[in-house]
């Protein structure tokens, strides 16, 4: 499951469960694409439970849009990843670090008010 959802004109949510297979990417990226439109300086929060890797037919359609998905990325300078597993946590911070101009903090599942008053900040 994927969803996205706009809330304001600086921030989108996310919620991810389960496995994406490649007719799924191509919907979430389709969806992921049109909600941020216009967003500048961004804010993006992202909800990962029960999380599964995505199918190779979903990477293949993740790693075919990668330019344009690296413009969306560049119009967000914050984003929390709220995620029960460790190892989530610190792929997500790592990808903080490779992105420029990107800051992604991670927070457990039950501090998503945290997370929101980090992403307010």
């Amino acid at each position: 499951m994927f969803r996205v959802q706009r809330i304001g004109d600086r921030r989108v949510d996310l919620e991810i469960s389960g496995r994406l297979d490649s007719e799924g990417m191509k919907t979430a990226l389709d969806e992921l694409s049109a909600a941020c439109e216009g967003i500048e300086r961004g804010r993006m929060l992202c909800d990962v439970m029960n999380y599964r890797l995505p199918s190779p037919g979903a990477l293949a359609v993740e790693f075919s849009r990668l330019p344009s998905l690296l413009r969306l990325v560049g119009r967000f300078d914050r984003a929390a990843v709220l995620a029960d597993e460790a190892w989530l946590q610190k792929a997500s911070e790592l990808e903080g670090r490779l992105i420029p101009g990107l800051e992604i903090r991670a927070f457990g599942r039950n501090r998503r008010g945290e997370a929101e008053a980090w992403l307010a900040r």
